[in-house]
Parts: structure tokens; C-alpha cells; sequence
């Protein structure tokens, strides 16, 4: 291997979302003066890994549930509606739920479906396509598109925050980067050696400082408090929905996250607590950040590449699904509500008799939203940002 090779492997290491769930990035869009696109801001969050929507918002009164989850049902959740509990893990959100601020949506997924890939799966969801589309013809994501039926726009509007681009806002219309500060730990002896491999190479020697700052590896160990030389401690996510949020109490209107972790084979009772710690985190600061003010012109979508299988695997975890859950929070949201159809958890009512059948297209709540917050018109929403899409029948989202 050369050191090409080498710094390209360690580079995409460091920078791909995906594949490290340390690593996330946020995406932030807008207009000059905050027009033409009002007061209203969106806010997406990409919740990699696919998300166990049946153990976040969990569905107590099926009479199947419990058969189908030994382990995972033992553990109490907090009552939303008599039928549906939260994991506690999100408990922290309650005051949201009593607010009106706080909704889901239960069996709603991307049109993708068999493969059950985390890579294909996320790529759909951010290009917004259907399955008859080819992904490798597809440029930008769907909110880029959205932002360039939008005019006006500028380039000091749009922001990709974190280590890469959000593909979902990807495309012509502008955007610019800020990352933050992270940090990698070498032992003084490996930081020699690979200082001395670049130095006589000012091109690369440059590239591979970079690298060492953000990619990851077995024998390094990364901080991720984030201490900035001798700086206070600040988590990731604080950094960035600090940066969003300020962003956001200005002229930005759009902001994208992806959030990673949500990949739970086994002992989810141990993983899905931490990340729904990380998304109640990242949640709770948004609102803390932006106000009470434009938290109430605000609309938070958190959804994900598909669902997780009904019945829990034997290593206390669940494997690849389908239909799965989006989450919706802000002042905007027409919240306390469980939206959306449940079809039930019989093995004629599943999707191959093994995953939560999707009721409704996850991009359609998305285009909704679009529709209400901006006054996209539905025609619009339907063939240029999500190609293909047939809004049929979505409504009580927005206020």
C-alpha cells in the first residue's frame, strides 16, 4: 500500500458518518433576510444505523407484542396514549409530548425494500427518490432540490457542519463547511513516524496532519470530549446544535444531522439507551439554543434508513427490518399524536412475515412539512424534490 492509498483509507475513516458513530455532521441552509422562506425553520436529523421504532415508541397494547420481544418487552416504558409507551431512554422529551411539541410517526419508511442495506438504505432516504430510479444518476439530495426551487439564495446561507456533507443537501444550490474541533491521541513515537513518512511531501504532509486529527484506529484512542488545548470540555453534538442553533436564530432555515449508532444486532437493551440519549441531547439543546421564539416556528424530523425486524433476535438485539418510525419535534409540530396507520404485528399483517409492514412513505411527511412551513406546491413536491412521490392522504403534522 502507498501512502496514497493510505491517507485516502485513513481519510475516509475519519470522515464518513457511517462508519464511525462518533463521527456526524450537520447541514445547515438558508436565505438572505430570512426570505423567501419566512420565519418557519426545518431541521432533518438522519438517524444512521436504523432505528428500532417498535422499541422507541413501543406498541404495549398489541396482544403479540410481548411473545415477540422476551427481553426487550420486560423493560418498562412511559404510557403516551394507552397503547404506545416511550422508551425511557427518551424521557427526557415528556415535557415536549405535554406540551404539543412532540409527535411520531409509526410504520413509515423509504420505498426500499428486501436488500435491508444500512448504505443503499441511507442512500435512498437522502436522495428521495423511488427504487425505480437509478442512485448512481442521482446528484443532489431532496433538500437540495427543494433549495433550488427557492429563490434568492446565497452562498453565507448554507452550512455543512461536521466532517462531511449531508448527501440529502447536496447539490447545486450553495453550500459551505465549518467542523469542529476533534482531536485524536497518539503515542509521541506514532505521531514521529508519520510525521517523518509526509515530510518530504508538503501536499501530503499536510493532508496526513488532518488525518491524524480526525480518523480513528484500533491502536488510537480518540477524545471524544473534544478538549480543545487545554479549552473546556464540550461534547460533539453540544458543539454542533450550539453552531446550528445560532445559525438558525439568524438568517438559516434549514438545517440537516446525521446522527449515528442506531445499528442494535445485539444487547440492544445496553445500545439503544445511548444513542436516544444522544438524540434527546441534541433536541433538548436545539430548544435550549434557538428560544422559545423560533422554537416555535420550528419543525424537527428525525428519521431513518428502515426499521428493525418485529421479533427480537437471540443475542437480545434485532436485525435489519422495513417499516420503521420518524420523530417529530418543535414548536411547529401538531404534536402530542401518534400519526400514522398501524397495521398490526400478525404474520399475515407483516411485511415477509418478519418486519413492521410500512403504512406510509417517509418522504411524504417530509414533503408535508415542506408544504405547510413553506407553501411548497404539492405538484412540486411531488415530481422535482421527491421524484415520483404521491402525497396521499398525509395531513396533522403542522399546526
Amino acid at each position: 500500500m502507498d501512502r496514497r492509498n493510505f491517507l485516502q483509507g485513513a481519510l475516509a475513516l475519519g470522515c464518513s458518518a457511517a462508519a464511525h458513530p462518533l463521527m456526524t455532521t450537520v447541514t445547515l441552509a438558508g436565505t438572505q433576510g430570512g426570505k423567501p422562506l419566512g420565519e418557519n425553520r426545518l431541521i432533518v436529523m438522519v438517524l444512521r444505523g436504523a432505528m428500532d421504532g417498535l422499541d422507541v415508541v413501543q406498541p404495549r397494547g398489541e396482544a403479540l407484542y410481548a411473545g415477540m420481544r422476551p427481553t426487550l418487552a420486560q423493560i418498562p416504558g412511559i404510557d403516551l396514549n394507552g397503547f404506545f409507551s416511550l422508551h425511557a431512554g427518551l424521557s427526557g422529551l415528556m415535557p415536549l409530548w405535554h406540551a404539543g411539541e412532540l409527535a411520531f410517526v409509526q410504520a413509515t419508511a423509504t420505498p426500499y425494500r428486501n436488500k435491508r442495506s444500512h448504505f443503499e438504505g441511507q442512500d435512498l432516504l437522502e436522495a428521495g427518490t423511488g427504487m425505480d430510479v437509478s442512485l448512481a444518476a442521482i446528484k443532489d439530495g431532496w433538500l437540495n432540490r427543494m433549495l433550488q426551487v427557492v429563490p434568492g439564495l446565497v452562498a453565507e446561507t448554507a452550512y455543512a457542519i461536521g466532517r462531511d456533507a449531508v448527501p440529502m443537501l447536496e447539490g447545486p444550490a450553495p453550500v459551505r463547511n465549518w467542523a469542529p474541533e476533534t482531536r485524536i491521541k497518539l503515542s509521541p513515537q506514532a505521531q514521529l513516524l508519520l510525521e517523518a513518512a509526509y515530510e518530504q511531501d508538503p501536499l501530503f504532509h499536510a493532508a496526513a496532519m488532518e488525518a491524524m486529527e480526525i480518523a480513528g484506529d484500533a491502536g488510537l484512542a480518540l477524545d471524544v470530549q473534544g478538549k480543545v488545548k487545554g479549552g473546556p470540555k464540550l461534547n460533539e453534538i453540544g458543539r454542533l446544535t450550539k453552531f446550528a442553533a445560532s445559525r438558525l436564530r439568524e438568517d438559516t432555515r434549514i438545517a440537516a444531522f446525521s446522527l449515528s449508532g442506531w445499528d442494535t444486532h445485539k444487547g440492544q437493551a445496553r445500545a439503544l439507551p445511548r444513542a436516544l440519549v444522544n438524540l434527546q441531547d441534541a433536541i433538548l439543546q436545539l430548544r435550549d439554543g434557538l428560544g422559545p421564539e423560533v422554537w416555535s416556528k420550528t419543525t424537527l424530523l428525525a428519521m431513518t434508513e428502515f426499521g428493525r425486524t418485529a421479533r427480537e433476535n437471540g443475542t437480545g438485539g434485532t436485525d435489519h427490518g422495513t417499516g420503521g418510525m420518524m420523530i417529530a419535534a418543535g414548536g411547529a409540530v401538531n404534536g402530542r399524536q401518534i400519526l400514522g396507520k398501524w397495521p398490526g404485528l400478525a404474520d399475515a399483517d407483516m411485511f415477509d412475515q418478519r418486519d413492521l409492514m410500512p403504512t406510509s412513505d417517509v418522504r411524504a411527511w417530509a414533503a408535508l412539512a415542506m408544504q405547510d412551513m413553506f407553501g411548497l406546491e404539492r405538484g412540486m413536491l411531488e415530481t422535482v424534490v421527491f421524484p415520483g412521490l404521491q402525497m396521499s392522504g398525509e395531513k396533522g403534522l403542522i399546526l
